[in-house]
């Protein structure tokens, strides 16, 4: 699949997917209560928090990982009673920035997360044959020069990812320690 490299309308910045990785949940509160430094002109940017519930209580998810069901399954259960809080936060998700896969999407969005890695600031990608994100990357990295920007790609040709960020057209990760 190629991507072209159309105008960026919409970007979606991403936090708190785990509600314990607290770097993206700060950025993103901080840019909700002042967003003059992400705002451009002719872009949409609106920063979200993903995962509230997990936030408040500071750890990875409350009933199942919101970074895992973002899947045709998941996204097409029913709503009832006893479905699992990161299900219907992921089906909610969708409906603000996708529906996932259609042209009404989100172009753009940057997953923030935190990891105890030694990866410094990195940048995940899940398609190498994405245009628009290798042109974005090649821009970031040389931006941040001399600073290291490692990239690292997740590409599988039989998996389909079902992270938060896939529901944009583009899907970023961004992971810093």
């Amino acid at each position: 699949m190629s991507s072209s490299c159309a105008r960026v309308r919409r970007v979606g910045l991403f936090g708190g997917t785990h509600g314990n990785e607290l770097s993206g949940v700060l950025l993103v509160r901080h840019w909700q209560q002042d967003g003059a430094e992400i705002q451009r002109a002719g872009v949409e940017v609106k920063p979200f928090l993903t995962n509230p519930r997990a936030v408040e209580r500071c750890t990875r998810y409350i009933d199942c990982d919101l970074n895992r069901v973002f899947d045709p399954e998941n996204l097409g259960r029913p709503v009832v009673e006893d479905i699992p809080y990161e299900v219907r936060r992921a089906q909610e998700i969708n409906h603000i920035f996708g529906p996932k896969g259609s042209d009404d999407a989100y172009d753009l969005i940057f997953d923030l997360h935190n990891t105890t890695s030694n990866m410094g600031g990195t940048i995940i990608l899940e398609n190498s044959r994405d245009d628009f994100t290798i042109q974005m990357v090649h821009y970031i990295k040389n931006a941040l020069a001399p600073e290291p920007c490692p990239v690292l790609l997740i590409e599988h040709p039989s998996l389909k990812y079902a992270t938060t960020r896939s529901v944009a057209k583009h899907p970023v990760g961004k992971y810093q320690i």
